[in-house]
């Protein structure tokens, strides 16, 4: 699997994704600079991941949005190549038109910073062919911005088209209001473009694939997503 991995000014969590992919994959990924203008030749996989980009002036993910690099992801998404962004990632594709619904403020209004258990609503899917359908598994989160919002007929589309692949919930799978800790709408954690090439979530299961880290419920997505690529290739 040929990876790209983002790079914007404030973006803190290029490193960890970075390490996860390489973990599971065997393979280095290419770091690429938000003033680039294209992508390395034959990437696989593009990964928008995490961090401050641009220190969340504006609104999260908005600058990032507009950066050169951003049109050359648009048009290899189009084009059906694979797109991840977590946390200011996925604040970031909502910006740049590359998903619906936007993230704002945590319903407490603070900054959470903690493991949650997420329910994978489907396994059909490159994000999520690594884990089984209804599987509770549990990542860190980082934000203060993960509330997912979205007017209601975007919100019935994204139900009724299976595009919703993560769901904050409790540790048993019960998606409940205690669960739903920053007020994310549906309680989504993740959700799918039209396509099924893009994946926006909040949490961070980079963080999650190594047993020294006390858990490894994020290696799934990753596996998922190698797995799919060789049965592809």
């Amino acid at each position: 699997m040929k990876s790209a991995v983002l790079v914007f000014p404030g973006i803190n969590r290029e490193r960890d994704m970075a390490r996860a992919l390489k973990l599971i994959s065997g393979k280095e990924s290419a770091m690429v600079w938000h003033a680039d203008t294209a992508l390395p030749k034959g990437t696989d996989l593009v990964v928008v991941p995490g961090g401050f980009s641009y220190g969340d002036y504006l609104r999260c993910g908005a600058i990032a949005a507009r950066s050169p690099i951003m049109d050359a992801v648009r048009d290899y998404a189009a084009r059906g190549g694979l797109l991840l962004g977590v946390c200011n990632g996925f604040q970031i594709l909502c910006e740049a038109g590359l998903l619906p619904g936007v993230l704002m403020r945590n319903a407490g209004l603070k900054f959470v910073c903690r493991d949650v258990h997420l329910r994978v609503e489907r396994s059909d899917s490159p994000f999520t062919r690594g884990y089984n359908a209804g599987q509770v598994i549990r990542v860190p989160v980082a934000h203060g911005e993960g509330n997912y919002e979205a007017d209601e007929e975007t919100l019935k589309r994204l139900e009724g088209e299976g595009r919703v692949l993560y769901r904050y919930c409790s540790r048993d799978g019960a998606v409940d209001e205690p669960s739903n800790f920053n007020g994310a709408a549906h309680s989504i954690a993740g959700i799918v473009n039209e396509r099924g090439n893009v994946l926006g979530m909040m949490p961070h299961p980079e963080n999650h694939v190594e047993d020294i880290m006390g858990c490894t419920d994020g290696r799934g997505l990753f596996a998922g997503l190698v797995a799919h690529l060789e049965r592809a290739a």
